[in-house]
């Protein structure tokens, strides 16, 4: 709260939700790995391939947040609100485990 009190421009709460890249030798590994990812959970995997041939799968996690705290140095919600999204925040991270 003191560093938001501080602020003299725009801050944003947010949490990012898993990333994990993996470089697979052979598309069906990709494929095999997507459908784990996806049954998981996982909803927003996929799969790239570069130009070179190179098979990147990217199991993504749903669980982001972003929200608006304070615009322009003014604070916009309440010490309670700002509580409430960290506990927000903090379940998405143990989801995320």
């Amino acid at each position: 709260m003191a560093a938001l009190e501080k602020a003299t421009g725009d801050v944003v709460f947010k949490f990012e939700p898993f990333v994990l890249h993996v470089l697979c030798q052979e598309l069906q590994d990709a494929q095999m790995l997507h459908s784990v990812a996806v049954d998981s959970g996982f909803r927003n995997s996929g799969i790239t391939v570069g130009k070179g041939g190179k098979i990147t799968m990217a199991v993504r996690s749903t669980h982001c947040l972003e929200v608006p705290l304070s615009h322009k140095g003014r604070l916009m919600v309440s010490e309670e609100y700002i509580e409430f999204l960290v506990h927000v925040a903090n379940q998405k991270m143990e989801e995320n485990i």
